[in-house]
């Protein structure tokens, strides 16, 4: 049976947790909707485990087994590397939260079946910029921008992100404050932005042929959008890029 907690403790290892500031931002975007729908699985997990008093950032097996014990190798090596690991105390406790999950289902693969993977969208957050901080007016700093956890029944009322494919990513991210529109066409849904750097306005559509970001014609302020109905979540955007390369793949 492979070892899940060994292989997830080495994939925390890789990750550069104090990287690049400029990297950092420069996914900010796809960092954003990452941790967005963490936020909304960890909802779903700590109504499930009676943890609704540890969310958002807490370790689900305390909830769900608390005499877990991992193979001695992995606990030293566990142990070894949240010493080490500075930063967040969320961080320090999510990180062990997803070895010691990784470990129990390696035990049973039936807990969490009917669940979505817990901590996968934060790992990919790490994986795309290193860690997160919170100041004391409770928001979560995503290095180059700030977010609200907001609620418990908040974040379940977020959409889904239906796939955490890097290409799905990669399209995500861009510079600048970012709003997105859908307008219909005799093809579909079209999917546009509207980029604002530095006080210059790029309007752009994602190609279904190139399957790219593209220039198009002006587009309506994010308030007009909004009162006009064009306005899309960016959670619902990154669905719509991801359908637009499914169907093309």
């Amino acid at each position: 049976m492979t070892d899940r907690a060994s292989a997830m403790l080495e994939r925390l290892r890789a990750v550069e947790w104090t990287g690049d500031w400029g990297d950092a931002a420069a996914r900010v975007m796809s960092r954003r909707v990452l941790m967005r729908e963490y936020l909304r699985r960890a909802g779903v997990w700590a109504r499930t485990c009676s943890a609704d008093t540890a969310w958002p950032f807490f370790d689900a097996t305390e909830y769900l087994n608390s005499d877990l014990a991992l193979s001695p190798g992995t606990e030293a090596n566990s142990r070894d590397f949240l010493v080490r690991l500075t930063g967040d105390d969320a961080i320090k406790r999510t990180c062990a939260g997803a070895v010691h999950l990784a470990a129990l289902r390696t035990q049973s693969t039936a807990i969490g079946a009917d669940l979505p993977d817990l901590y996968e969208p934060l790992i990919l957050f790490c994986e795309r910029g290193g860690e997160f901080l919170r100041d004391n007016a409770g928001f979560i700093d995503l290095t180059g921008a700030l977010m609200r956890p907001g609620t418990l029944q908040g974040s379940l009322g977020t959409p889904v992100l239906r796939s955490l494919d890097s290409a799905v990513l990669d399209a995500v991210d861009a510079k600048g404050r970012v709003t997105y529109y859908t307008a219909a066409t005799d093809s579909g849904s079209t999917l546009l932005r509207q980029r604002v750097l530095q006080g210059e306005r790029h309007n752009e559509a994602f190609s279904r042929d190139r399957l790219r970001w593209e220039c198009t014609v002006p587009l309506p302020s994010a308030e007009d959008a909004a009162a006009l109905g064009f306005w899309l979540d960016e959670m619902e955007a990154a669905n719509l890029i991801a359908e637009t390369l499914a169907s093309n793949n």
